[in-house]
Parts: structure tokens; C-alpha cells; sequence
């Protein structure tokens, strides 16, 4: 595995991390009590937080259970977050065993778990490194020991983005990424969004500055230019909750109000 010795890494308690909160709202027991608190104070701008974590991860089943089935044999998934089974990497292996993935997260905890990320099929590969989505040169020179980059891969950020901000070069960072793909390649990726509850947004965005921590909520127009160059696959930069879900996994959600997030996979021409 690249990067640190896990039991050199120091986890910081002191202040929530967004890797932490969303295993809370799966149900998992690897965050810490201001985890938890900063978690349930986001429940009282919108009760769904659990609904939308696991709308989120059931997107991701589909997503790469799609790219698999569509010849996809490499992953490059920035952003991994706490191993949540099943992982990227098992859903893509069941379908195409040979299947190589890379992981990635900043989040020292992920790095505590990231054996689990490991698990590979004989055929194919995983690997973990720690790096900082707002790094993507050093991103995409590690995983190059791992990914041929003359074949098509995945690139796979769900819940990422809006916990980058427009100052960080959001925009520039996934070009950077996407310039470096061959043809072929695909983008997924998912993002929260404040379009149907403006005012909550607001309060959710002042939560987290409060604590030293990013969210920029942004609309479906300033998510759509992340794509910019790329052949969007049907249906379109959706409701996440909205695409494809005749690939199984339906996720009952509390009320009849949209999941506040969006989300598409793109093909690079």
C-alpha cells in the first residue's frame, strides 16, 4: 500500500470531518463524538441526512456496476471515505474479476481501514494512497503505478466536490484530472445541492464554516460544467436517486421531497 505506516497516522477528534459524518449517517461505527454532533445538528436543516448517504452509496453500486458491464477494467476513486461494504472494488471485480482500482482519501482514519480496501480479486487490483483531492498531479503520478493510463479508466467522485471549494480551483482540479484520461474513459460523479432548499443550505454552509470545514452547495448549472468536453450518458446530469435505477438497489427515503443531490456519469470522446 502507498503511503503512510497506519499506525503512525494521528487521527484529529477535534473538529468533525465530512468521511467520518457520512459513515455516522450509513450507520457505522468509525467517526468520533463531534462527528456525531456536527451530524445531528445537520439533521435539523434536513432530517433525510441518513437518506442521502445511502442514496448516495446506492449510486455508486450502479454507477460502477454500469461502467463494469460497459468493458470499465480501471478505477481511480478519489474521495473513498470508510469502507462501507460492499466496496467499489467488490462491485467491479464480481462483474470483471481482472478489474484494477485505486483508492484515495485524505482522511487518516481511511488509511487506518484501508486493509479493507485492499481485499483484491487474484486477477486484478487495489491499492490505497493518501493524498489530497486538491492535489491531482500527485494523484495521478501514484496511481500511475497502478492504472495504465493508455487504457480507459473510471474516474470515480461521488460526495467530494462540495467540500472543495471555487478558491480551491474545484473546476481546475477535475480538468486536470480529466486531461489526463485516455479516450474512452468515464467521469462519475455525484454532488449535494441546496436548489430545492435554499435557506437550509445556508445554514448547512454556516455549520461548517463555524468549524473550520468547506461545503459549497452548488446548483445543477454549476455542476453541468464539470463535465465540460464530455459525452453525458443518458439521463443526463440527474437527481441521484434518478439514474438508472432499473440497475436494482432502490432506497426508500421519508417523504416525497427530491434527495437534494445530482448526479451523472460522462464519457470522454
Amino acid at each position: 500500500m502507498t503511503g503512510q505506516d497506519p499506525a503512525a497516522v494521528r487521527i484529529d477528534t477535534s473538529k468533525p470531518h465530512p468521511a467520518r459524518m457520512y459513515d455516522w449517517f450509513l450507520g457505522g461505527k468509525d467517526n468520533y463524538p463531534v462527528d456525531e454532533e456536527m451530524a445531528k445538528q445537520l439533521l435539523t436543516v434536513d432530517a433525510r441526512g441518513r437518506d442521502m448517504a445511502r442514496v448516495n452509496r446506492a449510486f455508486m453500486h450502479r454507477a460502477i456496476r454500469w461502467l463494469a458491464a460497459n468493458g470499465v477494467r480501471q478505477y481511480l476513486d478519489i474521495g473513498t471515505g470508510i469502507p462501507t461494504e460492499p466496496n467499489l472494488h467488490q462491485i467491479a471485480q464480481q462483474v470483471a474479476p481482472e478489474s484494477r482500482i485505486v483508492y484515495c482519501d485524505n482522511d487518516p482514519i481511511v488509511l487506518a481501514h484501508a486493509a479493507a480496501l485492499l481485499r483484491s480479486t487474484p486477477e486484478g487490483a487495489t491499492e490505497y494512497i493518501q493524498a489530497d483531492a486538491r492535489e491531482p498531479e500527485a494523484i495521478l503520478e501514484r496511481a500511475g503505478k497502478v492504472l495504465d493510463f493508455e487504457r480507459p479508466i473510471a474516474l470515480s467522485m461521488l460526495a467530494l466536490l462540495h467540500f472543495v471549494g471555487d478558491e480551491d480551483g474545484a473546476y481546475e482540479l477535475v480538468q486536470k484530472l480529466v486531461d489526463k484520461l485516455p479516450s474512452g474513459s468515464y467521469v462519475v460523479l455525484s454532488h449535494v445541492t441546496g436548489d430545492f432548499d435554499p435557506e437550509g443550505a445556508a445554514k448547512a454552509t454556516a455549520m461548517y464554516k463555524a468549524r473550520g470545514l468547506t461545503l459549497r452547495l452548488r446548483s445543477r448549472d454549476e455542476i453541468a460544467p464539470f463535465f465540460a468536453g464530455l459525452e453525458i450518458v443518458e439521463p443526463g446530469v440527474t437527481l441521484t436517486a434518478d439514474w438508472h435505477p432499473e440497475l436494482g438497489e432502490p432506497v426508500p427515503v421519508a417523504g416525497d421531497e427530491p434527495i437534494p443531490g445530482w448526479a451523472a456519469v460522462a464519457r470522454k470522446p
